[in-house]
């Protein structure tokens, strides 16, 4: 080792048989050295934001889903995806949007669930339901009204998943369904789970599409590193208190028991003359 390099040698001796004592034969030596630099710099690339979910399915040909965050209900310009992962503090409105497109008119979007979970990873569970079959299961959920057929918004209110977990991901399964045709999964909206099988007739919807987004991250504020830190204080000062209290009623106990064994008396010896 010196000031800016880490250096490793060695040496690869060959030989026929391991349980050998003697050979006859001369053996292969190669020594190596191997030297790394002490500093230098690292550097990773990754890409949080999710792209748009592009399928190919017969009767609907190409059709894609984009599923983005806004900073408000005006739904104007989506949270560029340079800023993921976003930042939220728990009660913030959270503004989402799930619209698709294709080149068939006579289509409309139907979101059938959403969930959250701390990981994106559909099989992750327990996951925290938002949407289920249709309907609406978190009660902080808003649906506002849509510009068109294939779009579908909403709102709820930012949560943190208790534990380590300091992210969150929004999962959602979706179709499109024909407009106007009483058989789709569309027309039936809100149904209870054992309501849902149906025959598909012609092409008249989509099979269902997973889709997600985010992380979305709880944001930390000085107020609240205030409370930490606050309750850290209170918890020093209470265990405190409490060893002081121990550490009396230890020394009273001993004081006891010293003064108990302090003074012991003992019968004097008699002699007989």
């Amino acid at each position: 080792v010196d000031n800016e390099t880490l250096f490793f040698e060695n040496e690869i001796t060959t030989y026929e048989d391991a349980r050998d004592v003697i050979t006859r034969k001369h053996l292969l030596e190669v020594q190596f050295c191997c030297q790394y630099p002490k500093r230098g710099n690292v550097t990773l690339g990754f890409t949080v934001h999710r792209d748009n979910k592009t399928i190919v399915e017969k009767g609907f040909g190409m059709f894609t889903y984009n599923f983005e965050f806004f900073p408000n209900n005006l739904y104007d310009t989506m949270v560029n995806p340079s800023s993921y992962p976003l930042q939220y503090e728990v009660g913030d409105k959270i503004y989402m949007q799930i619209e698709a497109s294709s080149s068939v008119n006579n289509t409309e979007l139907f979101v059938e669930s959403c969930s959250a979970s701390p990981y994106d990873n559909p099989s992750y569970q327990p996951t925290y339901s938002i949407i289920e079959n249709g309907c609406t299961v978190d009660p902080t959920v808003v649906i506002f009204p849509k510009s068109h057929n294939k779009e579908f918004r909403f709102s709820i209110d930012a949560f943190k998943f208790i534990g380590l977990h300091d992210q969150v991901y929004i999962s959602c399964s979706v179709l499109q369904c024909e407009i106007g045709n009483p058989n789709t999964r569309s027309s039936k909206g809100c149904v209870a789970p054992n309501h849902q099988n149906h025959r598909r007739r012609r092409a008249i919807e989509t099979g269902v599409h997973f889709i997600s987004q985010g992380p979305l991250r709880l944001r930390s504020t000085p107020e609240s590193e205030s409370r930490v830190t606050g309750l850290n204080l209170n918890m020093a000062f209470i265990a405190g208190c409490l060893l002081a209290a121990v550490g009396m009623i230890c020394g009273v106990v001993m004081i006891h028991k010293f003064k108990k064994v302090a003074v012991q008396y003992q019968p004097l010896q008699t002699t007989e003359q």
